[in-house]
């Protein structure tokens, strides 16, 4: 009887240190923020980079935040994503240095236009530059000049799929604006500054990343609420994270973004963005931030972007490392 005993006691262990090798061995998706401080989630983030177990490496909206196409943070980047072309997320500024001037009061002093800093990274890492509406023959003209290939400029416009490496990218809807700068332009661009116009170029958008580990993420792009996040979003592409703005005045405020994931989209996990303040301080939210009012009102985990720090999402948009709610 004891020897019968021991027999199992070793197969069960044997198979619990199996199973947990199989556990472990799960393939996550990997989000980076590259933001303007360490370990900070601070007003005007923007950017992603979202990382497929099979190692393609996908930038989302470079913004302000990259420090133009030299950023060590980089490394390789497959495709650049970007959802629409008003500065803060096409890039007319970056930071000179990593860490330059303070959370709240941010030093924005080398000038990207007019090329901007996403056709900067992109020509710099010969990647895709994948964006919607009317904004693929612009960027071909942009891409030329800054000694890219017009070729790197991929258009993906509403209801359209295509693949990065073993990662589905799809375009879907944004209810926002989408002008272009006059400084973009160059010496062009001044009859327009002088009437205080934009160049238009067509609606913004939003994207769905789908990983080859089952990880189907919503990037929202700028937007308020519109009907496609239930049935574009959710019933069509299942998504099961979510990267929502939570800024309010220019997009969804916080209340507006919880009724989004809570009621539309459902994912299982919420990373928060484009939330226009200093929200974090030493790493840890701020309870008085819009941030911290989006988090209390979502019924799933919110987690907050700190730069540099890897989240890592199993294929049911589970975190299973790497991510904080802010708490102290």
């Amino acid at each position: 009887m004891r020897k019968r005993r021991a027999v199992l006691a070793a197969l069960v262990a044997g198979l619990t240190g199996f199973a947990a090798q199989g556990l472990a061995a799960q393939p996550t998706g990997k989000i980076t923020p590259l933001g303007r401080h360490d370990g900070e989630f601070c007003g005007l983030d923007r950017a992603l980079i979202f990382e497929d177990p099979d190692g393609t490496r996908i930038l989302y909206d470079a913004g302000r935040t990259v420090r133009g196409g030299d950023d060590p943070r980089l490394g390789r980047i497959d495709a650049v994503l970007l959802s629409h072309v008003h500065g803060d997320h096409l890039g007319d500024l970056h930071q000179p240095k990593a860490n330059a001037g303070e959370c709240g009061k941010p030093d924005f002093s080398v000038k990207a236009t007019p090329n901007s800093n996403t056709v900067n990274i992109a020509v710099a890492k010969k990647a895709r530059l994948i964006v919607g509406a009317e904004m693929g023959s612009f960027f071909q003209v942009k891409v030329k000049a800054a000694g890219g290939d017009p070729k790197q400029v991929q258009l993906l416009r509403f209801g359209a799929h295509t693949t990065v490496g073993k990662v589905g990218v799809a375009s879907v809807p944004a209810v926002h604006t989408n002008g272009l700068h006059p400084a973009f332009l160059g010496e062009d661009g001044k009859v327009l500054a002088a009437h205080g116009l934009t160049a238009y170029l067509g609606p913004p958008g939003g994207y769905i990343l789908q990983f080859s580990n089952g990880l189907v993420a919503y990037l929202s792009g700028d937007t308020g609420i519109t009907a496609e996040q239930d049935v574009v979003v959710r019933r069509h592409y299942g998504a099961n994270l979510a990267v929502i703005n939570i800024g309010d005045v220019f997009t969804t405020g916080p209340q507006e973004a919880a009724y989004v994931v809570n009621e539309l989209v459902k994912p299982r996990s919420v990373i928060a963005s484009h939330a226009n303040e200093p929200a974090t301080e030493g790493g840890k939210l701020r309870p008085d931030t819009k941030t911290a009012a989006f988090q209390r009102a979502a019924r799933m985990p919110v987690y907050v972007p700190l730069s540099g720090q890897t989240m890592e999402f199993d294929g049911k948009g589970k975190c299973v490392a790497g991510c904080s709610d802010g708490s102290p």
